[in-house]
């Protein structure tokens, strides 16, 4: 997709905000921004597709985009260099980007949450017959990574780390969920990592294929080990049981919260604008997926978001009696 920036009045103005939002006649005027989501297979997308529509529907004078991407670690890069005024991310993600750390080392990024809005849970997918039957039997398998600059991808190498795994240890490839499924049906791939909320479309697509025994492993054992070495940024959750056919049983899996996030210079009018209309139309996302099921007051928690949430949500979640700590 074409990337756009904010357009007012006919000029082109920051990524950062809107001069004068949302005050008076000029904020009628035609008004353009972007929302990093994700990969096309993944949740993101439809979700950010969803957000995009909602907002260009109820404020006169939006025009919302949501722009496919890699996933959280490129949209964290975006919003940074200002290509993109909204972002879905994983929370340990943009711990790394406001720290400054791993793939953000020296160039953190000012951002803030808007709101949390559903758990990523770690999928490990493969099939009967790759031989894999726990985590660590992918060395020397061909397995998938995820897409790269993702947030997936990083969460992948964290978990091989702790394995003691290292890229070398496996016949690796970088592919989007969508990619992947499409290789294991080829007999290409022996597995793949992917962050979503289930019901991931790929992975849907995989199980539902005839002749496919689709695999999920757990992998919610390294909770303990990875808060210690990267944070307080990962729980220990479950893909529930019938998530995707032919999986009936639960999965224990590492479960990562998703923030919509702003650049920490948003106005604050803009900022509660958007969270605004976006939790007002909870309906039409939950219509898009059912992931947002757990978008809800409870789930609105300082300790979901490892960033800090910006004035014009807290001034919204105020108003709604909904307390942040």
């Amino acid at each position: 997709m074409k990337r756009r920036q904010f357009i007012a009045a006919g000029s082109t103005v920051g990524a950062l905000g809107l001069t004068g939002a949302l005050a008076g006649p000029a904020a009628a005027q035609a008004q353009q921004f972007s929302i990093a989501t994700g990969t096309t297979g993944g949740v993101y997308y439809p979700l950010g597709g969803a957000m995009g529509n909602i907002l260009s529907k109820k404020v006169p004078g939006w025009a919302v985009t949501a722009e496919a991407t890699a996933g959280s670690v490129a949209n964290m890069h975006m919003i940074r260099d200002g290509k993109a005024q909204m972002a879905l991310t994983q929370c340990d993600t943009a711990y790394d980007a406001i720290k400054g750390l791993d793939k953000f080392k020296d160039k953190p990024v000012e951002s803030r949450t808007l709101c949390v809005v559903y758990p990523n849970l770690v999928h490990f997918v493969t099939m009967e017959g790759t031989g894999i039957n726990k985590l660590s039997d992918i060395k020397g398998k061909r397995i998938s990574t995820s897409s790269p600059v993702s947030g997936s991808e990083v969460m992948a190498l964290r978990i091989m780390d702790e394995l003691g795994l290292k890229v070398a240890d496996i016949k690796r490839e970088r592919l989007s969920p969508a990619e992947s499924t499409n290789a294991m049906k080829d007999g290409k791939l022996d597995g793949y990592f992917f962050n979503g909320g289930p019901p991931v479309a790929a992975i849907t697509d995989l199980a539902a294929t005839q002749g496919v025994k689709m695999k999920l492993l757990p992998n919610g054992e390294l909770v303990p080990a990875l808060n210690k070495k990267y944070g307080p940024v990962f729980a220990e959750s479950k893909i529930k049981g019938k998530s995707y056919p032919g999986v009936d049983a639960d999965v224990a899996v590492i479960a990562i919260w998703n923030i919509l996030i702003v650049p920490a210079s948003m106005k604050d009018e803009q900022a509660y604008t958007i969270v605004k209309t976006v939790w007002e139309n909870h309906p039409d996302l939950l219509a898009t997926h059912k992931a947002v099921t757990d978008m809800t007051p409870e789930n609105q928690k300082q300790a979901n978001s490892s960033v800090p949430f910006h004035p014009g949500a807290m001034k919204f979640f105020a108003e709604k009696g909904i307390k942040l700590s």
